[in-house]
């Protein structure tokens, strides 16, 4: 029968008669365990030989063979059948057959595999160890892919070469006379590479170089450079090198801190594009955030750029405005309070820089008191806000708004609201328009509002559904007018009339205008609600004013006594269909003057995504009529497939956009092949048809080209 034994340092010592003096000053802090099925001892050969589920421990690796042999004299281990040696870092080697010194850090292994910390894979024909640091291989292969693998359960790619070495203290796999291989055919050959072990998070070195080529740069490439500054820093310099331009040059520095974070990133280039003079064009991008302690923290946000186009001409992500921001805030149990200053660049062809206006300071203040004893809460809101620009009217306001509101559910189960407030707001103006012309004044303003609103949810059980039905009524009580002409609308241009406003106290989207008179807002909800996660709601409303005069311009769907009819309607019967339409209805022929639909249907096996909007022209915009609509295949768990496209459907309209898309995706491998083309210019920005190949194999990065 077989025995397992177990043995301490000193009992390995007195059975194997195999500890040398070497050995024992070497390792003499460091016991040895050992198991195994059977042990014998050649005392003339001096070596022991352990065999069967043999396993030694020491220090903090282990060594598993099928049979362990141990020679006094040479002081070696050797081991055969199944090796696995288990290193301190979380390594895996494994070997037919290795020869190894007692402390298990040098060696030769033959049939050599090692198992990386992120389950990637080395083998090799042989290998050394040194040091149990330096492992050099013969006839090596890498491969991080598991999940997805070629024909024959080959590796979808893989690097060959006649030689490489791990250096666990470099971090560092190098390879000499490499090749890559994708489904086990060579696509590249390099006589030196070297990347990353999956241990390192972050290194010094150069990143995978990107190609293209392009009507505006012509064949360009962009060798990106990662410098690791410190645990805490890092920065990439990554320029663009083109044939018809000038080179660009741009980077990202990050920043940690044990409070905070730090981004920043900036390019620069000369070109001639405008006006064919030479000029340097550029932008930064930062955003820093700092938490100050549990409650108050700061921020500040910069995009600038040098002229109007120049992100969109250079491929910088930018919307239509970049937006400067510096804030300190702070949060309470009931109450916030901030304090900032904005700086704006209108990116438009129709934004005047110097009457675009700098808001510093702009400070407010929110509170909402615990409920007393009746359930009502006090309210207060607070700001001061500055505003100037070079050409045009300039402002400062201080504005006070002190309220008081109070809900109750009856035996019904009707809920009565109210809630009442005085604005107070106190303006200097300076050549503010008015229709007699720009003036300067000092203007206040003392504005009390009540509003009463009831609800009445029902709510009725049929089978799996809960079906609702829940009429809306409010009455708004204020004094008529509220707006004097020397008062400047600078926070209330913008308004959009719809559901999620219909019942709120102001409609205006600031506080500079206010909406005076009385009204009455009346409005329905209902919904079925199932199960199982499907829903479907209804919302749709109207309010009344009792006078015909009110502060709003055409086209808003506010201007009349009676407004726009405002809908909602939200579909989703299960996690595969949704569908959301939102509208405004003309009071009067019932004509939409505002609809905007977003949908998804199917699967992910095949998915259509259709995004309509409709503006008509006296909706508040011009006149605009757009279709988005995406068809998406996952056509199987690696590969996926999407085609889109966008259109103008006005009577000048036609295709904005179109394009596709085809996607790779497993564990070591992405490859994404994309076709895009647009139709619309701005200034020196072109028309662009493109096509882009990206490929990024895991450890090595990402390989790209573009062609336009």
């Amino acid at each position: 029968m077989l025995r397992r034994l177990t043995f301490s340092l000193g009992l390995t010592a007195a059975l194997m008669l195999v500890v040398s003096a070497t050995a024992q000053e070497i390792d003499s802090n460091q016991p040895v365990l050992m198991t195994a099925d059977n042990l014998s001892f050649d005392e003339d050969l001096g070596t022991a030989t352990a065999r069967g589920n043999v396993e030694i421990i020491k220090g903090e690796r282990i060594l598993n063979a099928d049979t362990v042999t141990y020679n006094q004299r040479d002081d070696i281990v050797t081991a055969s059948g199944n090796v696995v040696l288990l290193e301190p870092t979380g390594e895996v080697l494994f070997a037919e057959f290795a020869e190894l010194t007692a402390d298990m850090r040098e060696g030769f292994l033959r049939g050599f595999r090692m198992l990386l910390d992120d389950d990637s894979r080395l083998a090799a024909a042989s290998a050394h160890r040194r040091g149990g640091i330096e492992t050099e291989l013969s006839r090596a292969v890498y491969s991080p892919c598991r999940t997805c693998l070629g024909s024959d359960k080959e590796p979808l790619w893989q690097i060959k070469a006649r030689r490489a070495v791990h250096d666990a203290d470099a971090q560092e796999i190098i390879y000499r006379d490499a090749s890559l291989e994708v489904l086990g055919v060579p696509v590249a050959y390099t006589p030196f590479l070297s990347h990353p072990d999956p241990s390192v998070e972050r290194k010094s070195g150069i990143l995978t170089p990107n190609f293209g080529a392009s009507s505006l740069l012509g064949s360009s490439i962009q060798v990106p450079y990662f410098w690791a500054i410190s645990d805490d820093r890092d920065l990439t310099f990554d320029p663009i090198i083109s044939t018809d331009q000038f080179p660009v040059v741009t980077g990202e520095y990050r920043h940690r801190f044990s409070a905070g974070e730090n981004r920043t990133r900036l390019s620069f280039t000369q070109d001639d594009a405008q006006g064919g003079e030479d000029r340097i064009r550029g932008h930064i991008d930062s955003k820093t955030r700092f938490s100050i302690d549990e409650l108050w923290r700061w921020g500040a946000d910069i995009q600038l750029a040098s002229d109007d186009t120049y992100m969109g001409r250079y491929g910088f992500k930018s919307g239509h405005t970049l937006t400067n921001h510096l804030y300190v805030e702070g949060f309470g149990a009931r109450s916030h309070a901030v304090a900032e200053g904005l700086y704006f660049q209108g990116l438009r062809n129709s934004d005047i820089q110097e009457e675009t206006p700098v808001v510093l300071p702009n400070l407010e203040y929110s509170y909402i008191s615990p409920p007393g004893s009746f359930g009502g809460m006090t309210t207060l809101d607070a700001d001061l806000r500055a505003l100037t620009r070079e050409k045009g009217a300039t402002s400062q306001r201080i504005s006070l708004t002190p309220g008081w509101q109070i809900s109750n559910t009856d035996s019904l189960g009707s809920i009565t609201s109210f809630r009442t407030s005085v604005q107070g707001d106190l303006y200097n103006v300076n050549d503010v328009s008015t229709p007699n012309g720009l003036k300067d004044a000092v203007v206040g303003r003392i504005f009390p509002q009540a509003i009463v609103s009831w609800r009445y949810p029902w709510i009725r059980r049929s089978g799996p559904n809960s079906q609702l039905l829940e009429p809306l009524l409010a009455l708004v009580l204020a004094p008529n007018g509220g707006n004097p002409d020397k008062i400047p609308d600078e926070d209330s241009q913008s308004i959009a009339f719809d559901e999620t406003n219909l019942f709120a106290a102001n409609r205006f989207s600031g506080t500079d205008r206010v909406e005076g008179g009385q009204r009455i807002v009346y409005g329905m909800r209902t919904g079925v609600f199932g199960e199982l996660g499907g829903n479907s709601t209804l919302t749709v409303g109207q309010s009344f004013r009792f006078r015909k005069s009110n502060p709003f311009p055409l086209g808003t769907g506010l201007e009349d006594q009676l407004s726009d009819i405002v809908a909602n309607l939200q579909i989703k019967p299960n996690r595969f269909t949704s569908l959301l339409y939102k509208t405004r209805f003309d009071h009067d022929s019932l004509r939409a003057r505002r609809t905007e639909i977003s949908s998804a249907v199917g699967p992910p096996a095949l998915n259509l995504n259709l995004n309509y909007v409709f503006f008509d022209r006296t909706s508040g915009f011009a006149d605009r009529e757009e279709v988005t609509a995406a068809v998406k295949s996952k056509l199987t768990n690696q590969w996926s497939a999407q085609i889109q496209t966008q259109r103008d459907l006005t009577t000048e309209g036609g295709t904005l956009s179109y394009g596709g898309s085809l996607v790779y995706e497993c564990d070591c491998m992405n490859f994404e092949l994309v076709y895009a083309r647009t139709f619309t210019t701005d200034r020196d920005i072109p028309r662009v048809e493109s096509l882009t190949l990206r490929v990024t194999f895991k450890s090595l990065g990402q390989i790209g080209s573009s062609i336009f």
